[in-house]
């Protein structure tokens, strides 16, 4: 018997396949729509503290956190919609897709406004997406 030979006997003998599934990538406990809701608030308070100044330097720095939060909003309920929602939620909840369209669009329409009704429009939506989530979550 070569060594190779014996390797690979005793790997083949200690060796036990592992199976495991789940219905998402994590356990649950790992998504909220919690996240997308923070990174919006701040999206909020950008936009009003920007509006509320007259320092263009300071308005610059609101900008830039604004957008890269309301980048944010989108990775966070893209990372909800791609990997936690499954079809038979859809099937449950038809219009979950429209929800997470718009909201994602509304994210955006926040990177190019610094009007605080666009936030507001989009923390409603993701509480409307939030009620769905823990409704599958009972």
């Amino acid at each position: 018997m070569t060594l190779l030979t014996r390797i690979n006997a005793l790997l083949d003998a200690t060796t036990i396949p592992l199976v495991a599934s789940a219905h998402c990538d994590l356990p649950c406990g790992v998504y909220d729509p919690a996240q997308a809701r923070i990174e919006a608030q701040s999206v909020k308070g950008c936009m009003e503290k920007y509006n509320a100044s007259s320092d263009a330097d300071f308005k610059v720095r609101a900008t830039i956190i604004k957008e890269e939060r309301a980048e944010l909003v989108k990775h966070h309920l893209w990372v909800l919609w791609t990997d936690y929602f499954k079809v038979d939620h859809l099937k449950q909840y038809p219009n979950l897709h429209d929800l997470f369209w718009m909201a994602t669009k509304t994210a955006g329409d926040a990177k190019k406004s610094n009007d605080v009704s666009i936030a507001d429009r989009l923390l409603s939506e993701i509480d409307a997406i939030a009620e769905i989530f823990w409704a599958t979550k009972k």
